[in-house]
């Protein structure tokens, strides 16, 4: 029986997934085969040497320890596009508040309740509010991946210009993307030409700040900018700082710090981009999905820390978790092979530092075995799943 533990509430439909004859789910449960997870912090926690692998319902992983987990032989998945249309539809509703004024609009019309003759001082007011309309305006935006891809997509729709940037496009995304979107090499480009901004990528040490005061001063006057992927990525002084200089007309952001709470031209949203049934539901089916594959077959799609690889075994499956080195494989199969075990198939796979090796082979897979392969200088985990 294998032991799923929910760090955060996991949608039901997700967790009803798991066959409950091999699987047991719970809130609380000691040395877990395997955990789900939303936003709950995870980098103080120690691993049970057990723990297979780590399924974030949603695609950032800033609460996990990746690194962490890729060393104790933990496959760490996320889950990619499962929430992109949740985040598309804000983005969109986004750009009409960074138009329109119309959280100011609703708070001032709400202040009227008890005074006289409401109707007519909201006609005498509404001028106040006024704001540009998107049609026909140039939208920046930055990454064209699931999120961003859809986003662009939909702007186009509703008549805009687009210019995308992506330094990492795959030509699937690419073929997915309206043939008037321009996708331009330099992020530069993005800054100069757009009259809104969305940005749509993943927060690294490196995408820190990808948007701060050199970058706004390249930007036309005026620009509005929306942040719904990571607090990170846009310098909020910086943001601030242009709005109060008139640079910066309008700041949405789905990320709430000391800075932006409060300021004028500021609307702060309590991170309700996921937060739909719809994409909480597809989230934990895909992190469900990923775990059962990953136990019962060890394929791995959707790894944040380790290489994705897959493999249909017609015998026994000897899956293992290995520094990226020379030698490691070779000494891999020798040992199989120095064993009398014939090795039908195998799928090397590898990711930075870490490689994932799976070994389909006949016979019977002596008990010794795991013990020769774990101990190989470079090998992290060995698991011998059998038919």
């Amino acid at each position: 029986m294998y032991k799923i533990q929910t760090l955060n509430k996991i949608s039901a439909i997700g967790t009803d997934i798991f066959d409950k004859s091999k699987y047991a789910i719970a809130d609380e449960c000691a040395a877990p085969d395997a955990i789900m997870v939303r936003s709950a912090k995870m980098h103080d926690m120690q691993f049970a040497d057990n723990l297979l692998a780590i399924a974030r319902a949603g695609a950032g992983v800033n609460n996990i320890p990746v690194d962490r987990c890729a060393q104790e032989g933990i496959c760490v998945f996320n889950t990619p596009g499962a929430n992109s249309n949740a985040v598309k539809e804000l983005a969109i509703c986004a750009l009409l508040l960074a138009s329109r004024k119309i959280t100011e609009a609703a708070a001032w019309a709400a202040s009227l309740k008890g005074t006289e003759d409401a109707p007519k001082t909201v006609e005498g007011g509404k001028s106040k509010f006024g704001g540009p309309e998107i049609y026909g305006k140039t939208l920046g935006v930055i990454g064209l991946g699931a999120i961003g891809g859809k986003i662009a997509n939909a702007a186009v729709a509703l008549g805009m210009k687009v210019v995308g940037y992506d330094p990492y496009l795959s030509v699937n995304a690419a073929l997915n993307l309206e043939p008037s979107i321009k996708v331009v090499s330099d992020i530069n480009d993005i800054y100069k030409m757009s009259d809104y901004i969305t940005i749509h990528m993943p927060y690294t040490p490196q995408t820190k700040n990808t948007i701060d005061a050199e970058q706004i001063a390249m930007m036309k006057d005026g620009v509005r900018l929306i942040n719904l992927a990571r607090g990170e990525l846009i310098n909020s002084q910086a943001v601030v700082d242009a709005i109060a200089a008139g640079k910066v007309a309008k700041y949405v952001t789905d990320f709430a710090d000391d800075i932006v709470l409060g300021q004028e031209n500021i609307i702060v949203l309590p991170h309700l981009g996921a937060s739909t049934p719809e994409s909480e539901d597809n989230c934990a089916v895909m992190a469900a999905e990923e775990l059962i594959e990953y136990i019962e077959n060890g394929n791995i799609k959707n790894s944040v820390n380790l290489p994705n690889a897959s493999m249909t075994a017609v015998g026994t499956k000897i899956c293992i978790i290995h520094k990226n080195v020379p030698t490691t494989l070779a000494s891999i199969t020798t040992a199989v092979g120095n064993q009398g075990i014939n090795i039908e198939n195998m799928v090397n796979a590898s990711k930075k530092d870490f490689a994932y090796t799976m070994l389909d082979v006949t016979g019977d897979v002596p008990a010794e075995v795991e013990g020769k392969i774990n101990a190989i200088d470079g090998v992290i985990r060995v698991r011998v799943i059998k038919k």
